[in-house]
This record gives structure tokens, C-alpha cells and sequence, in this order.
């Protein structure tokens, strides 16, 4: 239950770090915008680590693996997803990128022998058809689907897939997934950092204030799903909590009727929502 919960509340977050991310990129491009939200979390977790990891003990082989995980999560996949937005738009990006929870249960199932009920690889598969169900919205979306650039978001989503199960066994080397999460910004900012260097000549964007100030909110938001991530998989199985964290864009969907007034109405949604809440209880009776 306590996975459950946390895997459900990351969803939540990283959900709002979508819907307020359209409001950071009326001022910013998306990669400079991670250039500016991740290295903020990352600043105020270093500030803050002296307070939050004073009773921790230091298990240095569990650290190459935060590092590993670092390097391209949440930075690479932000890349990815970008590159992939502009050359295939937002439907496709999204609908592949939602193919994660397949290659992080399939790498845990083998690199951690976890095991896999019918339920649960039924939940898993129902709650991926409602996350494509909502992501999908009209078939002429598809026609970029025959294209070399799909390996951009199917990259994505296999490394936020293939990072999970790599998170969870840095966890059980040390069981901190405030460690865990310390680490990997660090190495995450020098990825994002290195990477705007590259592409638009400059570390920091030279962004408005209110781009700014949006970013490193979205920073903190994003910052927070990350932690929750990390310690849902360090209390249950990868098999439960990728499906679960999945979920976020059904949260999207509702957040962005509250706050942007943006409704997806219809049977498609009614669908959407009808396997997801489905594809949960499959997974929780499992």
C-alpha cells in the first residue's frame, strides 16, 4: 500500500510538472528550460543535504548506479522528448513514451527475477492501453508513425523504462532514495548543462524572468515526482509502481481542465479512464 501511494502521488506531480511546463515554455525552449529547472532542484537539494542526509552512511558501490541513473534520468529522457515533440509532434512522442512500464517490468522480471502474475501483467497492459487511449487523438495524428525519428521517443521510453529496475537495485545496495535522488541530480545537471552548451551555445538560457521563475518552480515539482519515484520503488516491486507512475497522464488530462481549462471530453476519455482505474485494481489484486 505504501508503494501504491507514493507510486500514485509521483503521477500526481509529474503531472502538474506537464500541465506547468506549458506555461514555462511560453518564455523559454524546452531544453533551456531544463537547463534552468533541473540544476535549481539540484541547488536547493545541496543546500538542504546537510539536513537530510546527516544520519546517512555513505555505501560507496551503490553510488556508481545513482550516478548511471543521473546521467539520463531526468536529463536524457528531457532531450529525447524534445527532440522527438519537434519531429514527430506531441501525439506520437506521447503515445510511445508510454510504452515505459513494458520495458521496466521486462528488465526487472530478468535482472531482478521479480515475480509477475497474470493480474499484474494484465493491469500493466490495460493501464498502457488507457495512457495510449488518452494520449491518441485522431488517426491522421499517426502519420508520422513511419519514420527513423520514432527512435527518439521509444528511446525515451525505454530509458525511463530500463531506469527503474537499474534504481531499485541501487536501493538495495542503499536503501535511500534521498541518496539516490542527491546523486543522481548532481550528474543529471552536468548532463542538461553540457547538453544546452552544445545546442544553443550557452549553459543558462538568457530567459525572461517570468520563464525564470516558472522553470524553477517546474524544477521543484519535477524534483518531488523524482524522490517519490525512488522511494515508491524502494517499497515494492517495479512491476507494481511503472504502471502506477504511468498513470501521470491521466493526471495531465484532469489537471489541465482545472487549471488551463482544457477538457478532453467524450468516450475517449470515459475509455481512457475505465482502463487505467482498471488496469490499477488488476494490478493491486495481483
Amino acid at each position: 500500500m505504501t508503494a501504491t501511494i507514493l507510486a500514485l502521488a509521483a503521477a500526481s506531480f509529474f503531472g502538474i510538472g506537464l500541465v506547468l511546463t506549458q506555461f514555462g515554455l511560453r518564455y523559454v525552449a524546452p531544453l533551456s528550460g531544463a537547463a534552468l529547472s533541473i540544476p535549481s532542484f539540484t541547488l536547493l537539494f545541496i543546500a538542504a543535504s546537510p539536513f537530510l542526509l546527516r544520519h546517512e552512511t555513505v555505501v560507496w558501490s551503490a553510488v556508481p548506479i545513482f550516478a548511471a541513473v543521473g546521467l539520463v534520468f531526468p536529463a536524457m529522457i528531457t532531450m529525447l522528448t524534445f527532440a522527438g515533440n519537434r519531429a514527430l509532434g506531441p501525439v506520437v512522442t506521447g503515445a510511445l513514451g508510454n510504452l515505459a512500464p513494458l520495458f521496466a517490468v521486462t528488465l526487472a522480471v530478468i535482472l531482478l527475477h521479480e515475480p509477475l502474475s497474470p493480474f499484474q501483467f494484465a493491469g500493466l497492459i490495460v493501464i498502457v492501453a488507457g495512457v495510449v487511449a488518452i494520449t491518441v487523438t485522431r488517426p491522421q495524428d499517426m502519420r508520422n508513425w513511419r519514420s527513423w525519428a520514432l527512435l527518439l521517443p521509444l528511446g525515451a521510453a525505454a530509458i525511463r523504462g530500463f531506469i527503474q529496475p537499474v534504481i531499485k537495485l541501487g536501493l538495495e545496495e542503499w536503501p535511500s532514495p534521498i541518496a539516490a535522488g542527491f546523486v543522481g541530480y548532481i550528474f543529471s545537471s552536468l548532463t542538461v548543462l553540457v547538453g544546452a552548451k552544445l545546442y544553443s551555445g550557452r549553459f543558462i538560457a538568457d530567459a525572461p524572468v517570468r520563464g525564470i521563475v516558472w522553470f524553477i518552480g517546474i524544477g521543484l515539482v519535477n524534483g518531488v515526482a523524482t524522490l517519490l519515484l525512488y522511494a515508491a520503488l524502494g517499497n515494492g516491486p517495479v512491476a507494481l509502481v511503472a504502471p502506477l507512475v504511468a498513470t501521470y497522464p491521466l493526471m495531465t488530462v484532469v489537471l489541465s481542465a482545472l487549471i488551463l481549462g482544457k477538457s478532453e471530453r467524450g468516450v475517449r476519455l470515459a475509455l481512457a479512464v475505465a482502463l487505467t482505474v482498471g488496469g490499477v485494481v488488476l494490478l493491486l489484486v495481483g
